[in-house]
């Protein structure tokens, strides 16, 4: 196996960023950070307490209150937006890399990151600068319009799978309509996070608007979350924790945006491109290591050409490269943390009692150290199975046979999740039909997780509340006020006014 490769100049010591200060925990606290290749600590990350988070808010909350940021033109913020873009496209194979290591994800993979990260940052700029907000006349007698402002500090917390290009999703819209922020990155992939700080700094964003803090989720994010000066979190990640941050948020009410978790179907019709249909169901699976929210983890497939899409998707599933996420030729790397290899692990063990193994079901051979697990594609899984009705994340997937269409939108829709769907077949009544149908928040018909970041993203169910995306997340960071203002006479009820008693 070719030696493992670490980038150079690796930070030893992470740091939070408040107010414009690259600062260690309060405590002195930190927690170890491990490359998921060779799982030894490369670094320690200052481990955020409620006291970190406090001092995070108050630098937000008074940028926000007494700084320049929110009062900014659109068109001076968006200046601002797109120099942190140029940087982030500036920065594309030093941020690939860092993600790499940190993340396990494979190297050309990881190049794509940084660019959609750069695309969020102009698209916001443009969209703010367009913005236009409704006016709305009664003839002679009135007339109301739309005041939108920013709504103050925004407590953003990312997952760790694509952190960095994740990050600037949130960020992105947060920042652009005049928020001020404090993001909760990942604790398993700290690394790229703080490569924001320069960033922002260098574009000339105002010292306070954006606060990292670093730590677990059950002590920064839950400070975080629970912090009165924090009117709004956006959440993506694992829908139980997002259960808890819904609890923990209702006692101040408020604003949230949570994306969740997915378990969401591929469904193959025989009349379908199959070969299309094969291509886009490995990739939407396999890439990414399988460590992704929309991946399409169940694939339903027509009776009539079962047998010989298992046949070709096993074949094609056991030629994957798995390696060392820094090779080019890598297309499954590592797993993100041991923690995670092990919960992949099991489910890869509960599926050899629920489902015909086809391929992988294991380490793959030649690499006995590091997070990896071959490609595991398993068929003839019922749809009470374990490996059907549960998030697995990572490279692991359930074949499954329909008879009909309505058979097929049972089991499309026979899971907690409705994150995704994608759709195969060429019959335009079936697709619309089917896609209208099935629950989920977005649908793909004949392709996959290409994303227009005008559209909504985000799911139903068990996947998600609310969306981004667009005007939508313009709407979730910012407060739409009514403003009245009456033309000519008043007539009001004189209540009071008769002499009469």
């Amino acid at each position: 196996m070719a030696e493992h490769y670490i980038p150079e100049n690796l930070p030893t010591r992470i740091q939070h960023y408040i107010n414009g200060e690259f600062v260690d925990s309060v405590s002195g606290r930190t927690f170890d950070v491990l490359d998921p290749v060779s799982n030894t600590n490369y670094a320690t990350a200052a481990a955020g307490q409620k006291e970190d988070i406090d001092l995070a808010v108050a630098a937000a909350r008074e940028a926000f209150t007494n700084g320049p940021w929110p009062r900014m033109k659109p068109r001076e913020r968006a200046r601002v937006l797109n120099r942190i873009a140029d940087a982030v496209e500036a920065q594309e194979a030093r941020l690939a890399e860092l993600e790499t290591f940190d993340s396990g994800l494979p190297i050309t993979q990881a190049r794509g990151q940084a660019l959609r990260a750069a695309e969020n940052f102009r698209f916001f700029a443009d969209l703010i600068v367009a913005q236009f907000d409704d006016a709305m006349k009664v003839p002679g007698a009135q007339i109301n319009y739309v005041n939108r402002k920013p709504i103050g500090v925004a407590g953003l917390i990312t997952p760790w799978n694509t952190p960095f290009m994740l990050e600037s999703w949130k960020l992105a819209p947060a920042l652009a309509t005049g928020n001020t922020v404090v993001l909760k990155p990942a604790e398993f992939t700290p690394l790229s996070a703080s490569l924001w700080a320069t960033i922002f700094k260098e574009a000339g964003l105002p010292d306070g608007v954006f606060n990292l803090v670093n730590g677990l989720g059950e002590e920064a994010g839950d400070a975080l979350v629970k912090h009165p000066d924090v009117p709004l979190i956006s959440f993506t990640g694992e829908t139980t924790t997002g259960q808890t941050i819904f609890r923990n948020a209702a006692a101040h009410l408020k604003g949230l945006s949570m994306e969740l978790g997915g378990k969401s179907p591929c469904v193959v019709f025989a009349d379908a491109d199959v070969d299309a249909a094969i291509d886009s169901a490995l990739f939407g699976v396999f890439s990414l290591n399988g460590e992704r929210c929309t991946a399409g983890s169940r694939i339903l497939v027509e009776r009539g050409i079962y047998d010989d899409f298992c046949e070709k998707y096993a074949a094609r599933a056991k030629n994957i490269i798995v390696g060392d996420p820094h090779d080019p030729a890598t297309e499954v790397g590592a797993l993100v943390h041991p923690e995670h290899y092990d919960k992949v692990m099991s489910y890869v063990e509960i599926g050899k009692s629920e489902g015909r193994l086809l391929a992988g079901g294991g380490r793959p051979e030649g690499l006995e150290t590091g997070n990896y697990v071959a490609p595991t594609v398993f068929a003839d899984v019922k749809p009470d199975a374990r490996i059907f009705q549960e998030e697995i994340f990572g490279p692991v997937v359930a074949i499954t046979p329909f008879d009909s269409d309505e058979e097929a939108l049972a089991l499309a829709n026979g899971v907690k999740y409705g994150l995704a769907a994608y759709i195969w077949t060429q019959d335009l009544t079936r697709a619309h039909t089917f896609a209208q149908d099935v629950e989920a928040g977005m649908v793909w018909l004949n392709s996959h997780n290409v994303r227009d970041l005008r559209t909504p993203f985000g799911g139903v169910k068990a996947s998600g509340l609310g969306h981004e995306g667009g005007y939508r997340s313009i709407d979730f960071y910012t407060d739409q006020q009514a403003v009245h203002i009456t033309l000519g006479t008043v007539h009001t009820p004189k209540f009071g006014a008769s002499a009469t008693h």
